[in-house]
């Protein structure tokens, strides 16, 4: 039996499971007191967790019932002042659990020798981080929802203001502003929604029928929230701030996990409860995104920065999921799908990538690169693939989520398809200047002579991310198998919603 009372209790355990290795963290530290031993110790702690947390992610999808629509290991019980904890996945959410719990495990490694102070206060705000991200996706409640939500930027605010780079007050504020403007919003909209309807319970919501002049302004405060947390041109302007600022498992899990946010919350909520609304935005979201592909990858072009340029890639891939979850058709939907997964790993190696060679040299500048193939010949593979997943090379997994995207958004815009295939372009020309630039040639900068290929730390880093890539790019089945059912009933929904 799948997702019955057999699994009661196991999307809790999931969820939570990070806050029981804060807990014996804190136990130790208290034991041992604060010491270089303490630090070691904890951080054996933090990844048995987050591997235990990864087990548990596992066997939560392998459990999961690909033929049901609805959602399965549900748990429901009384909060407080009439307030319910409601939790339960679909195929839409499952995966997303999967890929936070994933990342992290990778995230404390990549942290291992680069964190060298406040090390147990590190390793608890990622542990803290994971079961708010892990709640997002898994909260079947508007409040509770918003509770992690909102509470997930305190420990990524702490990320980037305390163990970043010299202006990571400025992007640590600047992140937190921005996305909590927005939210404040959507707060105002729940408040309302609940109000009109009488419940909390996202499922129910789900099938309620709001008026449509009442969409419009529901669906422009949810837009707001998760349109700076995607983000969609032009409120983007605070990722590549964060992006540089943060330290590189901030970074992967930034561009990983906390973007696919917003595009979870439009498949969520936007499209659902809003159908008359989302139709009615239509024409400006693919007109947002088709600019944000175009825009932010010719500003790509540009930067001197390894990891700004990496930082603007990520928002001109965003632009293809929001295309892709307003066409308002299955190939279009999975696509979004398929592209926020393949991203968040792609986009995660490609910023361990530049954590390698910071690490060892202390900057990020391009012009201070060149060559690198000579000296680290393992390092430029690995660079390379990830490049062109990047781009989005057949056999890729970064290829299929493109391509889909820009299927189902032809049938919807043949426009917009045209001018966001040109970002595919545009990415190749970016992307591959950066890795010529960095790779090629002779080593000019002395400097550079004496530098060391990956280890067998970074390998085993590399190692699940080069596997995924390509796993999902040779056989992307593996997702759509989860996803199908699912998205073809938010997209039946929709389609009934609007009287098609």
């Amino acid at each position: 039996m799948r997702g019955t009372e057999l699994m009661s209790g196991l999307l809790s355990l999931t969820t939570f499971a990070p806050i029981v290795g804060v807990a014996v963290i804190l136990a130790a530290r208290a034991f041992s007191g604060a010491s270089e031993k303490t630090d070691t110790l904890s951080k054996w702690i933090a990844l048995v967790t987050t591997l235990v947390t990864f087990g548990l992610s596992i066997v939560l999808t392998v459990q999961f019932d690909p033929k049901n629509p609805g959602f399965q290991f549900v748990e429901d019980f009384a909060w407080f002042a009439g307030l319910h904890y409601r939790m339960g996945v679909d195929g839409i959410s499952v995966l997303f659990v999967l890929l936070t719990a994933f990342l992290l495990p990778i995230c404390i490694v990549a942290s291992w020798k680069s964190i060298e102070k406040r090390v147990v206060e590190y390793l608890i705000a990622f542990l803290v981080l994971e079961t708010l991200v892990i709640g997002v996706f898994a909260a079947l409640d508007l409040v509770l929802f918003y509770l992690f939500f909102e509470f997930g930027l305190v420990p990524m605010f702490l990320i980037i203001g305390i163990w970043g780079g010299k202006r990571r007050v400025y992007a640590a504020y600047k992140f937190f502003l921005y996305t909590l403007l927005g939210s404040v919003l959507m707060l105002a909209a729940i408040l309302a929604m609940i109000s009109i309807a009488g419940t909390s319970s996202i499922p129910v919501l789900m099938t309620f029928k709001f008026a449509p002049w009442l969409q419009t302004w529901l669906w422009l405060a949810f837009f707001a929230s998760f349109a700076v947390k995607m983000p969609m041109w032009p409120v983007h302007t605070w990722l590549p701030d964060a992006h540089v600022e943060a330290p590189t498992a901030g970074s992967v899990i930034l561009a990983g996990i906390l973007l696919k946010m917003g595009g979870y919350g439009f498949m969520r909520f936007s499209l659902p409860m809003f159908p008359n609304a989302s139709e009615m935005f239509q024409p400006l979201v693919f007109a947002m995104s088709a600019i944000a592909i175009v825009y932010t990858s010719l500003v790509a072009f540009r930067q001197t920065d390894i990891k700004k340029l990496i930082a603007y890639s990520s928002v001109a891939h965003m632009g293809f999921v929001t295309m892709g979850i307003f066409s308002g058709n299955a190939a279009g939907e999975q696509g979004a799908l398929f592209q926020m997964l393949s991203h968040g790993v792609i986009s995660g190696a490609l910023f361990l990538c530049v954590g390698v060679v910071y690490d060892r040299m202390h900057t990020r500048e391009i012009a201070f690169y060149g060559g690198l193939t000579n000296r680290m010949p393992h390092y430029a593979f690995v660079f390379l693939l990830f490049t062109m997943g990047n781009v989005g090379l057949p056999g890729t997994s970064g290829f299929v989520g493109e391509i889909l995207t820009m299927t189902g958004v032809y049938k919807a815009s043949t426009w917009t398809a045209i001018v966001a295939a040109t970002g595919v372009i545009l990415s190749a020309m970016y992307a591959l200047t950066l890795y010529r630039r960095v790779m090629f040639g002779e080593i000019t900068n002395p400097e550079l002579k004496t530098i060391t290929d990956l280890d067998a730390r970074e390998i085993l880093l590399f190692t699940p991310l080069i596997v995924m890539t390509l796993v999902l790019g040779i056989y992307p089945n593996l997702v759509f198998n989860l996803t199908a059912t699912s998205v073809d009933a938010l997209v039946g929904a929709w389609r009934a919603a609007l009287g098609g």
